[in-house]
């Protein structure tokens, strides 16, 4: 099977390396000098430091010719460049290539997910075949061979198995499903979540509050999740429970970065002008707020993140008006 890889990023370059392995395949990055550092050095030093690239990759600028006879599509652009870079490509995306996205964010505008904007981009495709790529995935574990697992979610579900087949290692073990929505909502959310469990962390809190705070987590996502169609046990598994588990807990995290320093007491502006790579939950916040909205969904740790990012609120005054809201039933 051929591969295109659209955007090399760290956990883009890292699936790149995990479906070169069996396959060929080719990694595009935006910027030509990234291109040809990566080519030259074997290494992608500015994304996934100390990582070795497989000489067997490929890597463009040239997005056509990265797509060009593409089988699988796999998109790890950032949400708010997704649909500008599908768009470029759309008129070069082979009819039958399946389309998966690596992206764990809401377009902001318009609140879409990404499947969703690539309807829009590609309506003659078959939306079976479009899906997501989702899980507990920190890229520097996983190119470093440490094992994990992630989740398949597309409706076509021999296209899925193919795609698990190009993806499984000894390390590496992929899951199919076919609840899209829910994979993908799961994603999303968690990364707000992780800023908040960030905050907790840079505030100096313990075991006991990010233990509380991941499982009321768990349950403003997948309130929120249900409501947009998604299926309650996928938030259980790897694309909710798991992600949200491996974002909250881990330093690798940006969004968790993010929040750390947040509560640490250093401003987001700081914060976002030393950091090299996109930290989704940013931006997402205000989307999934929104989401909420329209849903009728309460979702009271979103709504602190919010306020902590978007109002100045100071993250122990957060933390209070979490702790001080009125009294209810554990599944109300």
């Amino acid at each position: 099977m051929r591969i295109a890889v659209i955007g090399a990023g760290s956990w883009g370059t890292t699936v790149a390396c995990l479906a070169a392995q069996r396959h060929g395949t080719v990694l595009w990055a935006r910027r030509p000098e990234v291109a040809e550092r990566i080519n030259a050095v074997r290494r992608n030093e500015q994304y996934l430091p100390g990582a070795e690239i497989p000489y067997n990759l490929t890597v463009t600028s040239d997005l056509d010719a990265a797509i060009d006879g593409a089988e699988a599509i796999i998109m790890g652009v950032p949400s708010h460049g997704y649909r500008e870079v599908l768009a470029r490509a759309a008129p070069v995306v082979p009819i039958g290539a399946a389309i998966l996205s690596l992206t764990k964010g809401i377009e902001q505008d318009s609140l879409k997910r990404m499947t969703e904007v690539t309807r829009e981009e590609l309506p003659g495709h078959n939306p079976d075949i479009i899906g997501v790529l989702s899980g507990p995935n920190l890229a520097r574990e996983v190119i470093a061979g440490q094992p994990a697992a992630t989740v398949i979610a597309m409706a076509d579900t021999n296209r899925a198995r193919a795609l698990q087949e190009v993806f499984m290692s000894p390390s590496f073990r992929v899951y199919t499903n076919s609840d899209v929505i829910g994979c993908e909502i799961a994603g999303a959310l968690k990364n707000v979540m992780a800023i908040a469990a960030g905050m907790a962390r840079g505030l100096g809190f313990g075991d006991n509050t990010m233990a509380t705070l991941v499982t009321r987590a768990l349950a403003e996502l997948t309130r929120l999740g249900v409501a947009m169609g998604g299926e309650p046990l996928t938030f259980a598994g790897l694309a909710g429970m798991g992600d949200l588990i491996a974002t909250c807990v881990s330093s690798q995290s940006r969004n968790n970065r993010v929040g750390t320093e947040l509560g640490k007491g250093r401003s987001l502006e700081e914060i976002i002008s030393e950091m090299n790579m996109v930290a989704e939950g940013v931006k997402t916040t205000r989307a999934v707020l929104d989401l909420a909205r329209d849903h009728g969904i309460e979702m009271p740790i979103a709504h602190q993140v919010g306020r902590v990012l978007y109002e100045g609120l100071r993250p122990r005054d957060a933390v209070l008006a979490l702790m001080t809201r009125e009294a209810k039933p554990e599944h109300s």
